[in-house]
């Protein structure tokens, strides 16, 4: 029976406790419900999918859209300028086809082995100067600079340049002062126009060449759909890297059997890596997309153009899908998880991400046979988004093995 979802916004509490562990608000709303009309922080209505069984069919809809032409009231929730917006995230085929084939040649299982070496030698480096300092922030030691240095590299963007980016994008999610966003987005943008300029006038065997001799040779990338990519390419190579691992080894350091297990046996490590995809994958929610025509969604209907935000988080943590979802274990063999999405948006670099992650991981491991918290974990801090559930430091304290 089709359900009508009441007509107002129900408020979200968006505190605190929240930006520290959604996971029960969702498991609530999963009870309650497949989909509630929620306000954002903005006050702007969405529709939130939360049962996994609806959001992988919703990731697959083609009644779905990712272009915000497609909305009905004019979509008013966080967004990009044209310049940086012209995405994989943000296109329907056919468009979203033909650049996903140019993309995809920078994510061939070869061209990723290949990269296996770089990264090895830059969490190597990395845990070198960890050891050293005995005590740091993980996130800015070893999980920010080790995903900058790979996907600086694919694109081979100048070693000084990588941090100010990381930064930038950091500001989009959690800024310190209000319109910090615009400003971070604003410096983006014309860092990537300057890095196209730059490389335009000396290629090289990078991906930002390679992109930039399809658009001036074959016409294939408008200037926007370029400078788009380079920011696609970077933001996410890198921001949702550094939080799987500095997210992958708290979960480790709170499940002190699930650490000496994977101590015990490395051979869990890629087990382990997708259990941390599951269980502490940053990302909440999709991107947000937008019905073409009235549809229904776990028997309720949803007008044509309304905002529909499909819940990752939740689908992964979903009792239905998952047994126990609530238990971190590393000996869970099911790597069918939400994390890097499902259908024609599934991510492109998701082969790449999980190396770094099982690289970095694994060097921090065997590098180190203590790691522990150097501040209480009720006094960690947490980006105040309810998009991404991320770390902002994670201050711990690590022990050399032995020479």
């Amino acid at each position: 029976m089709t359900q009508q979802a009441p007509a107002a916004a129900l408020p979200m509490p968006f505190d605190g406790a929240y930006f520290t562990d959604p996971y029960p608000i969702y498991a609530r709303l999963r009870e309650e419900g497949p989909v509630h009309r929620i306000a954002t922080p903005d006050g702007s209505p969405i529709w939130l999918v939360t049962r996994e069984v609806d959001v992988r069919a919703g990731l697959t809809d083609p009644r779905l859209s990712v272009n915000k032409v497609d909305s009905g009231i004019g979509y008013k929730g966080f967004s990009l300028p044209p310049a940086l917006d012209a995405n994989l995230l943000n296109i329907d085929p056919a468009d979203h086809l033909r650049l996903r084939r140019l993309v995809s040649k920078a994510f061939t299982p070869r061209r990723i082995e290949g990269m296996r070496a770089l990264i090895h030698d830059a969490a190597e480096s990395l845990a070198d100067a960890l050891a050293a300092e005995g005590a740091t922030d993980l996130i800015a030691g070893f999980a920010n600079p080790l995903p900058l240095v790979v996907i600086g590299g694919l694109l081979d963007v100048p070693q000084g340049d990588r941090r100010r980016f990381s930064r930038w994008v950091g500001a989009m999610f959690d800024p310190a002062h209000p319109g910090e966003v615009a400003e971070s987005v604003g410096h983006i943008h014309q860092f990537l126009l300057h890095l196209v300029a730059e490389r335009r006038t000396a290629p090289g065997d990078d991906l930002l060449s390679g992109m930039i001799a399809a658009r001036d040779e074959d016409d294939r990338l408008s200037e926007n759909e370029l400078v788009s990519l380079a920011f696609m390419i970077l933001f996410a190579g890198t921001e949702n890297a550094q939080h799987l691992i500095s997210s992958g080894v708290l979960a480790l350091i709170q499940h002190p059997d699930q650490l000496a297990a994977l101590r015990a046996d490395p051979s869990l490590l890629p087990n382990a890596v997708e259990e941390i995809l599951r269980f502490a994958h940053p990302n909440q929610l999709a991107v947000r997309r937008f019905p073409t025509e009235d549809i229904e969604i776990g028997g309720v209907r949803i007008p044509a153009g309304d905002t529909v935000m499909l819940g990752i988080c939740s689908a992964d943590r979903d009792p239905a899908r998952h047994t126990d979802p609530d238990r971190f274990d590393i000996h869970r063999d099911d790597a069918q998880h939400l994390a890097f999405g499902h259908g024609l948006h599934y991510c492109l670099g998701a082969a790449l991400a999980r190396l770094e992650i099982q690289i970095g991981l694994g060097t921090l491991l065997r590098r180190f046979p203590h790691l522990e918290l150097a501040v209480p974990a009720e006094e960690l801090q947490w980006r105040a988004s309810f998009r991404s559930h991320a770390l902002r430091r994670l201050p711990i304290r690590v022990t050399p093995a032995a020479a």
